[in-house]
């Protein structure tokens, strides 16, 4: 990656024709949960970074792009902008709604944008909700992962059950819309505390519910237990059963899923951020280790916050590299993100449409949609919908 953070003319032709959207990695973390692979730290593991001037190092790369992105040509207003981590409300409520301000300054958010924080429900109460309304914020995403104690136990989740619906309703009240994020597959987890965690998310009635399969990645804590046999495995079946306990339970309740892992209330409020994502949209993503994506070019940051940190002082753009995609590789992708929806992907996009005829048979694509042009994936497909993305890629 240039020094400079300049982007090659085949990222920037056609910038203003495109959707554009901002992502901010605030990667810090009161405790590391056992199952997390994100770039994350705890304050034991930064010594030497403080946490009270990270908000300037993000706006001195949020400088850098800006320039980037200006001496390209014109670009779009930001659709979306999403904190994500780690946790972001660890942050002071002052940070967040200051590093929006220079995202607005810098690139402009287009009137109706969707604004998203992650927090842990521990970590807000209604007065910091409300600073976030007050700055901008349109929508704020918690970590429940499980409404059952043991099972956040062996997560390493060290918030209380009963903060979720306290800090909802909070968000609610302030005139926040409300998303929670649920895991499933944990090792020890039943379908009935499955059930339980499912009942509980519906009942604080948000308006987007997230429910994720447990995956162990190598080298974390709980990889290590496993490996160690002091927690079983991952059972694999008993994941699926819990997938389609949870499109039962979340579509008799009104939720649509949108996409696979995800569901909306009455289909009127998915995450415009990650469609962005789904659609192979342009966002730039701030922070250490944060990736973006700017037509076919893809660049990642430095992991390190003070290695972050220090590279943008010095005037040097804190990439540590970048990838220009081949025209095959955009084609794959494409077929894998866009067929994880709901709305499906037209047939029309496939470069040949060999297997759709076994898929079709094997109860892993809608047949009638497939006759209308249109791939969409069956329950079963959902279930599998990696086996259909390699068939048709």
């Amino acid at each position: 990656m240039p020094s400079d953070g300049a982007l090659p003319e085949s990222a920037t032709t056609g910038l203003a024709d495109r959707q554009f959207g901002a992502y901010v990695h605030i990667p810090f973390c009161r405790v590391r949960c056992g199952y997390c692979d994100f770039n994350t730290y705890t304050a034991q593991e930064l010594r030497g970074v403080s946490q009270s001037s990270y908000a300037d190092a993000v706006a001195l790369e949020i400088e850098l792009a800006a320039g980037v992105l200006a001496r390209a040509g014109h670009h779009e207003p930001l659709h979306t902008v999403f904190f994500g981590g780690g946790t972001p409300t660890l942050l002071p409520a002052s940070d967040l709604v200051a590093t929006l301000g220079r995202l607005r300054d810098a690139f402009g958010i287009r009137e109706g944008a969707e604004v998203t924080t992650e927090a842990n429900p521990d970590s807000v109460d209604e007065a910091y909700l409300a600073q976030l309304r007050d700055g901008g914020f349109t929508r704020v995403s918690f970590g429940m992962q499980s409404a059952v104690p043991h099972v956040l136990r062996t997560l390493d989740r060290t918030h209380d059950p009963a903060r979720v619906p306290e800090v909802v309703a909070a968000a609610k009240r302030v005139g926040l819309e409300a998303s929670v994020d649920l895991i499933y597959g944990t090792p020890g987890e039943t379908i009935d505390d499955w059930r339980a965690s499912l009942e509980a998310a519906i009942a604080l009635e948000p308006t987007h519910i997230s429910a994720y399969a447990l995956i162990v990645e190598p080298g974390t804590a709980l990889a290590r237990q496993i490996r160690r046999g002091e927690v079983g495995p991952v059972d694999d079946d008993l994941q699926a059963a819990m997938y389609e306990l949870a499109d039962d339970l979340l579509g008799a309740a009104g939720y649509r899923w949108y996409e696979i892992s995800n569901w909306s209330l009455d289909g009127e409020h998915p995450s415009r951020h990650n469609l962005a994502y789904w659609h192979d949209t342009d966002w730039w993503g701030f922070g250490p280790g944060a990736h973006s994506h700017v037509n076919g070019t893809r660049f990642w940051n430095v992991r390190h916050p003070a290695a972050y940190a220090a590279r943008l002082r010095d005037g040097n753009s804190p990439a540590a590299a970048r990838e220009e995609l081949t025209s095959d590789q955009r084609y794959a992708e494409r077929v894998l993100l866009r067929s994880r929806l709901a709305e499906g992907l037209p047939l029309s996009e496939l470069r040949e449409r060999r297997g759709i005829a076994e898929l079709i048979a094997a109860e892993l694509i809608d047949g009638p949609s497939a006759i209308r042009g249109t791939l969409r994936l069956t329950r079963r497909g959902r279930l599998l919908a990696d086996v259909v993305a390699r068939e048709l890629a």
